[in-house]
């Protein structure tokens, strides 16, 4: 695998008409590994690296997946975010056709090894959790640790005997579709991409968990229009109206901040983005929570209950939204400001 190159992406291909193009309709009803597969047949998993220029429109192309299905959303995601870090670190080539997952999530008591074996070759060992198209992907991208305790990054091809996926590891409801099973290794052949701890340094760690935030406010935003269709076509409101500005303020906010953030990103690309990407990721959690409540206070049961593509972002949103650490994340952003010298808000 390492002898194939991989073709930077770029920012040719991608468009809202090529995306309702290569999907079926509804997308819905389709599984999100089959339609993850549409989209790559169609080349639109070819987006602008982070930190190079298009950083925006790379983000737009999440938003605009995640406004249709979360789950297609999450396993779209993990393949470019696998495409942009084989690209960073310089690993790897990926194989003509392949599809990708990141899977580094790490649950307590739980490591996966890496070892290099007498004839040099490396394998993994253990159990992974959060293993999101785990039945459906070619490849992984898996964090892990080396004999020396250093967190290391590898990739494996799963179709080997040595990778056994699990029915085990999820409960919820919403973002069921996306198949975050537990993944378990033994003696799975593995290949290190970059040097130990270069996932983790990468300036594009940080890229990458910001871009998560685009996801939200793309499926955030579709969940809104379900409620701006009712304002046009109902009779007058106050108090649908007055949910509708509101939301319009907390998406326009959140909307000017991801643009200012990709922006920063693209002026500074070997910065630290720590505290940009937690500053977005709190921000568009607040507005998308406050879309959910107001959207679903005005609309009633009615498109919870006979609507399915509102119905199905009603139940991913709450979950995928838990990849924020919440007042965790707000402590340590806390932390980043307290920090600086002078405080960071001057208009």
């Amino acid at each position: 695998m390492s002898s194939i190159t991989l073709t930077p992406p770029s920012s040719q291909g991608f468009s809202h008409a090529a995306l309702a193009a290569a999907l079926p309709v509804p997308a819905t009803g389709s599984p999100p590994i089959d339609n993850l597969r549409r989209l790559l047949d169609a080349g639109l998993d070819r987006l602008p690296l982070p930190g190079h220029g298009a950083t925006l429109q790379r983000w737009q192309a999440l938003a605009a997946v995640a406004a249709i299905d979360l789950s297609l959303l999450k396993l779209y995601e993990g393949h470019t975010d696998a495409l942009a870090i084989l690209a960073e670190i310089d690993g790897p080539g990926a194989p003509a056709g392949s599809s990708w997952g990141v899977w580094c999530a790490e649950m307590p008591g739980a490591r996966v090894k890496l070892q290099q074996t007498a004839d040099g070759r490396y394998v993994l060992d253990g159990r992974k959790a959060w293993c999101s198209g785990a039945s459906g992907l070619s490849h992984a991208l898996v964090s892990c640790w080396n004999d020396e305790g250093q967190a290391c990054l590898a990739s494996v091809a799963l179709a080997q005997a040595g990778v056994h996926v699990t029915d085990e590891g999820w409960q919820a409801v919403g973002m069921a579709a996306c198949n975050s099973v537990d993944v378990t290794f033994s003696a799975a052949r593995a290949f290190p991409v970059g040097a130990p701890g270069a996932y983790l340094e990468r300036p594009g760690f940080w890229h990458g968990g910001a871009g998560i935030a685009a996801a939200w406010y793309g499926a955030a935003c579709a969940i809104a229009s379900h409620l701006h269709a009712r304002a046009q076509h109902a009779a007058p409101d106050p108090i649908r109206l007055a949910q509708l500005g509101r939301i319009d303020c907390a998406l326009h906010a959140a909307a000017a901040l991801l643009r200012e953030g990709a922006a920063d990103i693209d002026r500074h690309p070997q910065r630290d983005a720590m505290g940009l990407a937690l500053r977005l990721r709190l921000a568009v959690e607040d507005a998308a929570t406050l879309v959910m409540h107001l959207a679903t206070r005005a609309l009633g049961a009615g498109p919870l209950c006979r609507d399915a593509q509102f119905a199905r972002l009603a139940a991913d949103l709450p979950v995928f939204l838990r990849q924020s650490h919440a007042e965790r994340d707000q402590a340590v952003l806390g932390g980043i400001v307290a920090g600086a010298e002078e405080h960071p808000w001057t208009l």
